[in-house]
């Protein structure tokens, strides 16, 4: 297998989804508290970015081992189509996975506990997400789970790996104790609400493009339920809905006003979506949703750089 099929195997271009929370979370740390731990910054994108790609490559894995219609899996499965041996996509998964598992280790040597627990629920979550005898990504919860794991947890525990005092758990006399420095960790809810929408609307773009596809493997996701029209209208209702935390951290003091600066994405935003909900097909519209992504991304991080200048 050559170096092309391995970053298809993990789908090396979503990658950006895991990625933007963690610059932004990095930058918002600074321009915050003024400080970085480069050597936890290194081991955390390190864990990151291969537990990322482990989870992707498991839910190929599963894809392929689970399909029922195989003239689907056959066309689309990396795995399939580049044929790639079995044997060696659970040898890469579990190369990943303890590289992702043992950079973790490591910074949780350096910062404590809080970091253990968290990186256990995240670990769990993305593992369960394809894994296991009724994985997340067959029930209708993949959407918010990714959303606030991907979204949330991953600006959380950016921000935390820098300023500890944020969260300190402590055991005393049979009692574990969890400190909160609540000022801080809404601030953090609230900066990272907007990945969690887009990120969550990634994975509802994904779900509604391959609705019918699903439905024939035994998929019954969000959209399923929910049913097209009312998926749209919450896809777009998200796109939108981002904006209201922007400015509702401005307003707070928790952004600077530089931040401002991300409501001139709203008309590309706003044309990405509408052609997005003229037609949903996969080869050609999903890109919209991985498009927003990335341009709300870029002008959320760009006024945090601007603002460290000035």
């Amino acid at each position: 297998m050559n170096i092309r099929t391995f970053l298809q195997l993990v789908e090396i271009k979503t990658k950006a989804a895991s990625l933007f929370p963690f610059i932004f979370a990095t930058l918002f740390t600074l321009y915050r508290y003024g400080r970085l731990d480069l050597r936890n910054l290194a081991l955390m994108f390190i864990s990151l970015l291969f537990f990322d790609m482990t989870t992707t490559a498991i839910n190929n894995y599963m894809d392929y081992k689970k399909a029922v219609n195989l003239e689907d899996r056959d066309s689309h499965n990396i795995i399939a189509t580049a044929s790639i041996p079995l044997s060696l996509v659970r040898l890469i998964i579990t190369s990943m996975l303890i590289l992702a598992i043992a950079a973790g280790l490591v910074l949780v040597g350096r910062t404590g506990p809080v970091v253990l627990l968290l990186g256990i629920l995240a670990f769990a979550v993305g593992i369960l997400y394809t894994w296991g005898p009724v994985p997340i990504s067959r029930m209708p919860l993949g959407e918010i789970l990714s959303g606030l794991m991907m979204g949330c947890l991953i600006v959380f525990i950016s921000v935390y790996i820098h300023r500890p005092e944020i969260a300190v758990l402590s055991y005393s006399k049979g009692h574990l104790l969890l400190d909160l420095h609540i000022p801080d960790v809404l601030a953090v809810i609230l900066v990272s609400a907007p990945f969690v929408l887009y990120i969550s609307n990634l994975m509802l773009a994904n779900n509604i493009c391959d609705l019918e596809q699903d439905i024939r493997n035994d998929r019954f996701l969000l959209p399923y339920y929910l049913g097209r029209t009312a998926s749209l209208r919450l896809y777009t209702a998200s796109g939108y809905g981002a904006y209201l935390f922007l400015l509702l951290a401005v307003v707070l003091r928790i952004l600077p006003l530089w931040s401002l600066l991300t409501l001139l994405s709203l008309p590309l935003i706003r044309r990405q979506l509408l052609i997005f909900s003229h037609e949903q097909i996969k080869s050609r519209t999903f890109v919209t949703a991985v498009r927003n992504l990335s341009t709300f991304s870029l002008f959320y991080i760009l006024p945090l750089i601007i603002s460290l200048f000035f």
